[in-house]
């Protein structure tokens, strides 16, 4: 298993085996706190070899740095059944996030476990923006 795609962007797609992307981030700018991200997504494309063949589970979660969930994880199944002639097949996932509430600044993280197995995990990074100067 090869994770080939796993990021946070502000929208993705799936159509016809071809994963879509729009505006990778790591980092979220807000005025104030608690902050309100009205939406993004998270893509996920993974390659199975056919010795993979059969059902995997699919966990992500999202921490701050104390490892406190920002929301509850999300699960999925992903069943892989590559054809007799084909040595590997991708899996596609799209997660649309709306609404995604950060109660203060800071370092967070998406985590992607498989089966029960951490595999990867983005960082995320959630800035106060500088306050505009006060004109006289």
């Amino acid at each position: 298993m090869e994770i080939e795609v796993f990021v946070l962007c502000d929208a993705a797609t799936q159509w016809a085996g071809k994963l879509n992307i729009l505006g990778a981030f790591d980092t979220i700018h807000a005025r104030q706190f608690p902050a309100i991200h009205h939406q993004c997504a998270i893509a996920l494309r993974i390659r199975f070899e056919k010795i993979e063949e059969g059902e995997h589970k699919v966990r992500i979660t999202m921490v701050n740095a104390d490892g406190v969930p920002v929301l509850p994880g999300l699960d999925g199944n992903v069943k892989v059944q590559p054809a007799p002639q084909i040595s590997s097949v991708c899996a596609n996932m799209v997660l649309n996030l709306a609404r995604v509430q950060f109660k203060e600044p800071g370092q967070y993280s998406v985590d992607l476990a498989i089966d029960g197995r951490h595999e990867r995990s983005i960082p995320l990074r959630v800035l106060s923006m500088p306050q505009d100067p006060i004109s006289s």
